[in-house]
């Protein structure tokens, strides 16, 4: 005979708030239902409760504040896994956002001695350098610092031609395909990254110093990518195994 087991009541809670959440029932900002309110529409003991809350907020959905109540939070504008590689403008797409590419700079210039160590490349490598913003729904989402080897490119190649994303600038108009990334995550607090109409907004950030190549293991761009805390999102599976 099977025997049937039951989720704990407080993962029901967790489920129902959560989707109620997502479903903008309960939007950013919202008071929830007391505990009281809570223990009375599921029928469970406040411990149990209290439990559900808990786990609601390391997932980053509530916060409380002692004496006013459980509040939900504002939600990243984009999520991504940082154990993918992929194009950030799909990420947006996939988030139901419309992504869009700011380009303050396209140059060419030899790499500096720095950066030349970090990509494995000559000291007199030419490079195309690109600094773009990055939004989704028109809200900056990261700030990317760029360098493709020049050789990559046509030789009549026009730097102020490239638009859009840059994933997509290597499959369309290179007809190159990224498939490896080497990174390094850091914590960065700057008033320099940040630039345009939003800079003074955007102090705190997520660097993905990263290390881009293709199948056969050719460089393709080094990129020095800042995520806005708290509008660009990475989430870590993480196993046993």
């Amino acid at each position: 005979m099977a025997t049937h087991i039951r989720r704990p009541l407080a993962d029901d809670i967790v489920r129902s708030l959560k989707a109620r959440i997502r479903d903008g029932d309960y939007p950013p900002g919202t008071r929830l239902p007391t505990e009281a309110e809570l223990c009375k529409r599921f029928g469970v003991s406040r411990a149990t409760v209290r439990t559900a809350l808990k786990e609601l907020h390391v997932l980053g959905l509530i916060r409380t504040q002692q004496g006013a109540g459980t509040f939900v939070l504002d939600q990243p504008s984009v999520q991504d896994g940082l154990e993918r590689m992929g194009s950030i403008t799909e990420r947006i797409r996939a988030s139901g956002k419309v992504p869009g590419h700011e380009y303050g700079r396209r140059t060419l210039r030899q790499v500096l001695p720095d950066e030349a160590e970090r990509m494995g490349v000559p000291a007199d490598t030419e490079v195309l350098e690109l600094r773009r913003r990055i939004t989704a729904d028109h809200d900056v989402v990261a700030y990317s610092y760029d360098l493709i080897p020049r050789d990559l490119f046509p030789a009549d190649f026009d730097p102020d031609t490239l638009s859009g994303s840059m994933f997509a600038a290597f499959e369309n108009l290179l007809g190159l395909h990224p498939t490896l990334g080497l990174a390094k995550v850091h914590a960065v607090m700057s008033a320099h990254i940040a630039w345009g109409p939003d800079a003074a907004k955007h102090r705190l950030f997520v660097l993905l110093d990263q290390l881009h190549y293709d199948a056969a293991h050719t460089l393709l761009a080094y990129s020095k990518t800042y995520f806005v805390e708290g509008a660009y999102e990475f989430q870590i599976v993480r196993t046993s195994d």
